[in-house]
């Protein structure tokens, strides 16, 4: 049972990476950084975008709207914070008393 939570607290942890490559993408690409129309780039961030754009969809479906302004990528790290440290975290401590 423990190897599987850490595993699972291991891809939750990558994930995080993952939504914060999201934001800086989607950053650079705004402010005109890097060219969007780049093949490379594209992809990349086409990739970024579809591993998580299906989970901050549902979390913008739920926010109300702030006009220019994204917080779901904010909302999305906070719960994966919260799976991480309050859920799995509190699952191993007892494992390793």
């Amino acid at each position: 049972m423990v190897p599987l939570l850490q595993f699972i607290d291991y891809v939750i942890h990558l994930y995080e990476f993952v939504v914060i490559a999201n934001v800086i993408f989607s950053w650079l690409i705004a402010f005109n950084v890097v060219n969007a129309y780049n093949p490379v780039v594209r992809s990349i961030y086409q990739a970024v975008g579809a591993l998580t754009d299906p989970l901050l969809k549902h979390i913008r479906a739920i926010m109300p709207n702030l006009g220019g302004l994204d917080l779901s990528p904010v909302i999305l790290l906070l719960f994966c914070y919260f799976l991480r440290f309050v859920v799995i975290q509190g699952w191993l401590i007892p494992f390793f008393r």
